[in-house]
């Protein structure tokens, strides 16, 4: 019993000490419609200026989409193992909105191809995601003209 209670002590001070991944802040995309949060976390990669941009650029043309999104989180991880030559880099991307989230991923042999893949699918599922409300709210009008129009009649 004492020894598991020392080395979970050691194991808990080597973790704290630990150089490694610092969270970097959130970056607040300020658009017409809100403003959206930005987490970029990469694995594998380092995130440069160029990168970043790109990122960026992309996320903000979906907050220009749906201003009611609240934040990205962005994860970019490069795989090095010796089985997988065609597709290294990995994009993935969760947006956060009222309601379900919207998530996609994709594999690729180029990180920006990635990039852009993902941000396509995102926005094929708020493309989506818009026009059932718009056709929900479409049919709960003609439904309601409906029932004035036949009151009035009757």
């Amino acid at each position: 019993m004492k020894n598991t209670k020392q080395s979970l002590k050691r194991s808990a001070t080597k973790a704290a000490t630990k150089p490694g991944k610092a969270k970097k802040p959130a970056k607040v995309l300020d658009t017409d419609g809100g403003s959206m949060k930005l987490f970029l976390t990469s694995h594998n990669v380092t995130l440069t200026d160029a990168i970043e941009s790109h990122i960026v650029s992309r996320v903000q043309q979906l907050s220009h989409m749906d201003p009611r999104a609240i934040d990205a989180r962005v994860v970019i991880a490069h795989d090095s193992t010796k089985t997988v030559q065609e597709r290294r880099f990995k994009c993935s991307m969760r947006i956060s909105e009222p309601g379900p989230d919207l998530f996609a991923e994709d594999h690729e042999a180029d990180l920006y191809a990635a990039i852009d893949l993902v941000a396509k699918k995102i926005e094929q599922q708020m493309r989506k995601r818009h026009s059932k409300f718009k056709a929900r709210n479409h049919t709960d009008a003609a439904r309601v003209k409906r029932e004035q129009q036949e009151s009035a009649i009757g």
